[in-house]
């Protein structure tokens, strides 16, 4: 019979782009929401809404029992999880899949591997993925740490075994810093993620943040849809990403993109993933993989035509990838801005009722958003509130689109950081593609002096 009604355990962009993708395929919602997103788009336009408790994230969309309890009583035969939240929790994969609902994402085998850094590090170096230089595994002595530093050379970075966005993360310059730092990323590691856990990688002095779409059929069938490049990042949270990179030339992503793939079909993954590289001196280095959508994944469909959302639904209902890799084409160029309800160069989060709201249109512009006039964005989660995403045939006709959008959009009643992208537009190294995952940090620094 297949999936015919899918429950959407997440909130904002994402759960109203799910939503979007499934009533193009004829199969009904189910809108999930704490009490503070009852006036949410997504709650408003899905076939069915269930409360599953009050606004902390914790006792609502990080609520297992209560979103299974959900799916049972709003009988949804599948559940897509998203991005964030409880998309990368392999226990919770596990507990659909018991339940008899179909799971929208990978295998929960491949999730827990992929979340740990040290197997999912080994693993990739066992599927042929290059690797930065470092330790074998996790790294408790350090005598062995000294050793291994002293084997890579300086600089060296200590990194958390578990979890991500910089926490548990320490560069160290030379070798008398090397046990305080171990100690200091132990700690924070375990405050942060119940893991102190650490290992150690040469550190990369100024590297670009390169990642490869895939997706896998789960039978040992699998293509790549090319790479994003998403460089822009203020403390490890990517502000701005493109497709293709301005760096990679075609010859290197036909390379990478087939070792990507190729590892995929030996893993027999199923779904979407996106494998994370850092980028430097025409080189690549594995450092993670993400096992589920990207926030940033319009920009892979626009140059590709691919709806990688209706792609994930029909891999969870047992059918094959709609195309092989000789339909990829990459045509184009796309830029994604994340737009965040936020001062625009604070950063301090500004919630709030939304007073007035105009997306941009036009050709090749699309806005991924739940936002409306009367609309208030309550305090509690992330504070991205849209994507703008826009597409040219070349970058240069990308950027001056992307420009006119950015004139175009209103959101009022509360601050975001459309002012930035404005900005960041204008600026030299930018419009060349020149720019590495320091640029934006180091630029913002010079704007305040």
């Amino acid at each position: 019979m297949g999936i015919s009604r899918i429950l959407i355990a997440n909130r904002g962009e994402i759960a109203l782009r799910i939503h979007r993708a499934a009533h193009e395929m004829g199969i009904e919602t189910v809108a999930v929401h704490s009490t503070a997103d009852a006036d949410a788009m997504h709650v408003r336009l899905a076939d069915h809404a269930v409360c599953i408790g009050p606004p902390s994230a914790t006792d609502s969309y990080l609520n297992i029992a209560a979103i299974i309890s959900a799916a049972e009583v709003a009988h949804a035969d599948a559940i897509h999880p998203g991005y964030g939240f409880l998309s990368e929790n392999a226990r919770f994969a596990e507990i659909v899949e018991a339940h008899d609902i179909a799971w929208i994402g990978p295998k929960p085998e491949h999730i827990r591997t992929m979340g740990d850094k040290v197997q999912a590090k080994k693993t990739a170096g066992e599927l042929g993925l290059p690797l930065v230089p470092g330790s074998a595994g996790a790294v408790s002595d350090y005598d062995e740490a000294r050793q291994i530093a002293a084997e890579i050379g300086y600089p060296v970075i200590i990194k958390a075994a578990s979890g991500g966005g910089g926490r548990g993360m320490k560069v160290c310059e030379a070798e008398d810093q090397l046990e305080t730092l171990m100690k200091q990323a132990g700690s924070e590691a375990k405050a942060a993620f119940g893991d102190a856990t650490v290992y150690i990688e040469k550190y990369l002095g100024n590297p670009r943040h390169i990642e490869f779409q895939v997706f896998g059929d789960g039978r040992g069938g699998a293509i790549h849809l090319g790479e994003r490049d998403c460089s822009l990042q203020r403390r490890h949270q990517k502000v701005l990403e493109e497709a293709p990179s301005p760096v990679i030339s075609d010859e290197d992503r036909t390379r990478m993109g087939e070792v990507c793939a190729q590892a995929m079909r030996d893993m027999q993954y199923r779904g979407a993933g996106t494998i994370e590289f850092l980028w430097e001196d025409g080189e690549f280095y594995f450092i993670e993989m993400n096992t589920r959508l990207q926030v940033e994944h319009p920009v892979t469909e626009a140059i590709t035509g691919v709806d990688l959302v209706r792609e994930q639904i029909r891999i969870a209902d047992g059918k094959s990838l709609s195309c092989e890799q000789k339909d990829i084409e990459f045509k184009g160029h796309a830029i994604e801005c994340r737009i965040n309800a936020e001062d625009p160069f604070t950063f301090a989060p500004s919630p709030g009722l939304v007073t007035s709201y105009h997306p941009a249109g036009g050709m090749h512009v699309r806005v991924d958003s739940g936002l409306y006039a009367g609309y208030r964005i309550p305090p509690y989660y992330d504070s991205m509130v849209a994507k703008l995403i826009v597409y040219g045939r070349t970058r240069e006709r990308c950027i001056m689109r992307l420009r006119r959008a950015l004139e175009e959009m209103v959101v009022e009643g509360v601050k975001t950081n459309i002012p930035l992208h404005r900005e960041l537009l204008q600026q030299d190294d930018v419009l060349s593609g020149d720019y590495s995952i320091k640029w934006l940090e180091d630029w913002l620094e010079e704007r305040e002096d």
